[in-house]
């Protein structure tokens, strides 16, 4: 009877200071069914243990296995949930932040755990961030394998939240993809982002909520729908055709177009004895990089550092393959196409130039 007398004032003194123990054991019975759907048969246990477990006897059927991890968030796109109050979506950002990074290698990804800080635990809004995860997991071909909810009272306002991941894959040695890879000829083949993904919101966010002063319930007549369902789009996850493209074709190198945009993110898997030049010409960015080029008056330059303007990936693959690639991708329902080409430059190796515009701009 003490210890359970004892219990319940700590966890009153807990509640005083901020923390529910309570709404963190609804949060993971909320979660349970969604974690459950994210498995994969190397998946040993489920929620309750201190670490997730994963059977690395599956690893013996590779001659010359190397792990790789990846680990990233989501940026400031958190801010447009909460505004929207929509949070089953902004797990498929991050999934995709993190597997798409580890998949340019040409590794599987095998498993992923998720951290969520929050500065008050809603079972309901918890259960809703974790289904997204789960959900992207499935696409991804990972298990969700374990995750952490931290409640912040007074470093983090009530409703405010925020999200990390770890994802960790595998591949053969003897295929692993990178610039050593990369030969003078192989084509820039863009695979389409789905939107603006999870990166440069801070400079979306000034330009249209702060600057224009528009709301999330504005309805945009260039996007179909309203500002924040547009800006709420989830990230594209291309591991399972990025695998598929590697295994099917002799691709030598994928680049994931992330915070920097497409030039300084290609430029991370290319020979120091080649450059590329992309041609803008070939492709037209969804209209919502338009309209913050547009309304924020943003250089042209400023907006290419900063977002994927259209294309989430890109893999850099022999031309005799091309025909390959591209019917890879649509099987996979991402639209793709030559944006470019390797070639030796001493004057500029390295690099990757763009040139050209894209059509209506």
């Amino acid at each position: 009877m003490t210890e359970q007398h004892d219990s319940a004032q700590t966890e009153g003194a807990y509640a005083a200071a901020g923390v529910s123990i309570e709404a963190a054991d609804r949060a993971i019975d909320l979660m349970k069914g969604w974690v459950e759907k994210a498995r994969r048969p190397e998946m040993i246990g489920g929620l309750g243990g201190f670490a997730g477990l994963f059977d690395a006897s599956a690893l013996t059927g590779y001659q010359a296995p190397l792990l790789a991890t990846s680990t990233d968030g989501v940026g400031t796109k958190v801010a447009i949930a909460q505004l929207m109050d929509v949070h089953d979506t902004i797990g498929f950002d991050l999934v995709g932040m993190v597997v798409d990074d580890l998949v340019v290698c040409g590794a599987e990804p095998l498993f992923m755990t998720d951290y969520i800080a929050c500065g008050r635990v809603v079972p309901e809004r918890i259960a809703a961030i974790v289904k997204g995860i789960a959900e992207a997991c499935v696409v991804a071909g990972c298990a969700l394998i374990g995750g952490e909810t931290a409640e912040h009272p007074g470093l983090l306002g009530p409703d405010d939240y925020d999200v990390a991941g770890a994802t960790t894959g595998v591949v053969e040695a003897s295929k692993l993809l990178g610039p050593g890879r990369v030969r003078p000829g192989d084509v820039v083949i863009a695979m389409e982002a789905s939107g603006l993904h999870s990166n440069g919101y801070s400079l979306v966010r000034h330009v249209l909520l702060q600057q224009a002063g528009w709301t999330v319930d504005r309805q945009v007549d260039d996007f179909g729908r309203t500002l924040g369902e547009e800006l709420l789009e989830p990230t594209r996850i291309y591991a399972k055709a990025c695998l598929d493209l590697a295994e099917r074709t002799e691709t030598h190198a994928m680049s994931h177009v992330t915070g920097g945009g497409l030039a300084a993110n290609l430029e991370r898997v290319l020979p120091a004895e080649l450059s590329v030049r992309i041609d803008r010409s070939t492709w037209t960015p969804q209209p919502v990089f338009d309209v913050v080029r547009r309304v924020g008056d943003v250089p042209q330059a400023d907006l290419e550092a900063t977002l994927n303007c259209g294309v989430g990936m890109v893999s850099l693959t022999p031309p005799d393959a091309v025909d390959t690639a591209i019917s890879v991708l649509a099987g996979h329902g991402i639209r793709a196409w030559v944006a470019g080409e390797a070639r030796i430059d001493a004057d500029d190796g390295g690099r990757v130039l763009l040139e050209g515009q894209h059509p209506g701009w």
